[in-house]
């Protein structure tokens, strides 16, 4: 299956949306845990970095609870880089839950392809067509950490800290969480050529 390549970071509520949206768009997919975003710090930052390098579209439930964090979200970046996407208020229940929703509207998992890709159409998303932009480079895994001496040698440890001082990223990310960071940032080739520029 294509996937829509938008140039956008995208951010939703939970896990289930994310998983929705990673069959639909190629773009970086950051969940907020619900309302946990509130207290979490790191993916605050996340988002903060993604919105200056490359926006964000928020696509939130249609519901209370839904606005709440979008409008979190916009009191945490400029306005400038936020692109705000809606799924309609439409009654009803996601097919893996057993009761709708307190306000009983269906979230953003629940809707089909063409409503996602509409919803973001609508939002002024900027869609990376296929002739005139570079594909999805593939994301880094542990092992590319690995090669890259930021895991499993004698120093790795120090130079991860390095890197994150350099990225202005809490000291105790785990490697997970870097490896997130790393993927929705930068390239292979560009994490490469900082480790380089820092001599790291």
């Amino acid at each position: 299956m294509t996937l829509v390549k938008i140039r956008q970071a995208i951010i939703v509520e939970g896990r289930y949306d994310k998983i929705r949206l990673q069959s639909i768009v190629d773009a970086p997919i950051i969940e907020t845990n619900g309302f946990r975003i509130f207290k979490d710090k790191e993916k605050v930052h996340l988002i903060r970095c993604l919105a200056e390098k490359r926006g964000i579209l928020i696509l939130t439930d249609s519901d209370g609870a839904g606005f709440v964090i979008r409008n979190y979200l916009k009191g945490i970046v400029p306005e400038d880089s936020i692109t705000h996407a809606y799924v309609p208020s439409v009654q009803g229940k996601e097919k893996r839950k057993t009761a709708p929703s307190k306000e009983g509207l269906l979230g953003v998992e629940g809707f089909d392809k063409a409503h996602i890709i509409r919803a973001l159409k609508n939002s002024g998303a900027v869609f990376l067509d296929e002739g005139g932009q570079q594909s999805t480079p593939r994301p880094m895994t542990k092992a590319d950490l690995f090669a890259l001496g930021l895991t499993g040698g004698k120093n790795s440890a120090q130079k991860r800290r390095a890197l994150l001082q350099k990225l202005q990223l809490p000291q105790y990310l785990s490697v997970n969480a870097i490896l997130e960071y790393l993927n929705c940032l930068y390239t292979k080739e560009e994490l490469v050529a900082l480790l380089n520029e820092q001599n790291l």
